[in-house]
């Protein structure tokens, strides 16, 4: 089987890569990404010499790259994505261009060539924020921020080639993932350096935010499941069960590093800034699926991972992302 993994030297889409190569001796996987700020082939340093894996370069917006790739294709699994919420405050173009019009490419060359399976991978966050309960997948799509409403976007645009063209559409809507390779943009990674450098770890708000924490090994795993036993045309929520206030996390995180709560810092919140995440995960667990890791575990491996490797993320906060810091965290740098 030939899976094509599009954003596959990202941090979801690296996991991903690597999963689908331990677990299933008989996959062949291409790896197709523009290799922007955020994607990084030292992701996959370990799997390079892999004769069952590609990497190609190219953006999921040229039509003639994409068809390429997807050639031969049984499966077409897109992470690629621009993801950053902040980011999409203060650029919202990039986010439009690759969430919306690059899965518009992709969806055009899976119906061309006949791609078997397409799964887009989405987020909790195009549900909007919820008070109490959970959202399931028939919930209404109420996005808040310029990066959710282009995921949103694109997964109404799956959906829509499910029905009118009988594309063979999937979608899977997680949670917060944390773990191993991630961008340090994100909070833990965030948090997690920064704490180990001694630098203050800027919280939003009141730090009163809840988000669902799920492990990215488990996501991948659901990834799987849902890319080989879901049903074409439908979504699939996937949570890890572990709703935590940001200022909570924060406070976690200092004491797995044995590190004082002085170095938090309090600053303006983020424009429409969603209260609480939390998703339905019962169609999800329908096919099997249960989150292997516990929170607590994970955390403590994912702070641990960021221990063990100074020699990858410290070039990362030293180039494009120091600039991107201190333009976002002004008096913090």
């Amino acid at each position: 089987m030939r899976i094509v993994v599009t954003g596959g030297a990202g941090f979801i889409g690296s996991n991903f890569v690597r999963y689908l190569l331990r677990t299933r001796p008989g996959v062949e996987v291409v790896n197709l990404d523009k290799l922007t700020y955020a994607g990084n082939l030292q992701n996959l340093r370990d799997v390079e010499g892999d004769r069952r894996y590609t990497f190609v370069r190219g953006d999921i917006c040229d039509a003639g790259v994409v068809c390429s790739a997807l050639t031969g294709a049984d499966a077409v699994v897109n992470f690629a994505a621009e993801t950053h919420v902040d980011r999409s405050i203060s650029g919202p173009q990039d986010f439009i261009r690759t969430d919306v019009l690059g899965t518009h490419t992709l969806l055009e060359a899976v119906r061309e060539l006949g791609v078997g399976r397409y799964l887009q991978i989405s987020t909790d966050e195009v549900y909007g924020s919820i008070e109490e309960g959970s959202f399931t997948e028939d919930g209404v799509l109420d996005p808040s921020s310029p990066y959710s409403a282009s995921k949103a976007g694109a997964d109404l645009l799956a959906l829509a080639y499910h029905r009118t063209f009988g594309t063979p559409v999937l979608i899977t809507r997680s949670s917060n993932n944390f773990g191993p390779w991630q961008y340090p943009e994100k909070i833990v990674p965030l948090f997690v350096t920064n704490a180990l450098d001694g630098l203050p770890l800027p919280v939003y708000g009141d730090g009163r935010n809840v988000r669902d924490w799920l492990y990215v090994e488990d996501n991948c795993a659901a990834i799987d499941l849902v890319l080989r036993e879901g049903e074409p045309g439908d979504v699939y929520n996937v949570g890890g069960g572990h709703e935590v206030e940001n200022l909570d996390l924060t406070r976690r995180i200092l004491a797995v590093l044995g590190k004082d709560e002085g170095l938090i810092r309090y600053v303006a919140d983020r424009p429409g800034h969603d209260r609480r995440y939390s998703v339905d995960c019962a169609k999800l667990r329908a096919l099997g699926w249960a989150p292997a890791t516990s929170f607590d575990n994970g955390l403590a491996a994912t702070v641990q991972w960021y221990r063990d490797h100074r020699a990858w993320w410290e070039p990362i906060k030293s180039g494009e992302f120091r600039r991107y810091y201190e333009r976002q965290y002004e008096g913090l740098a």
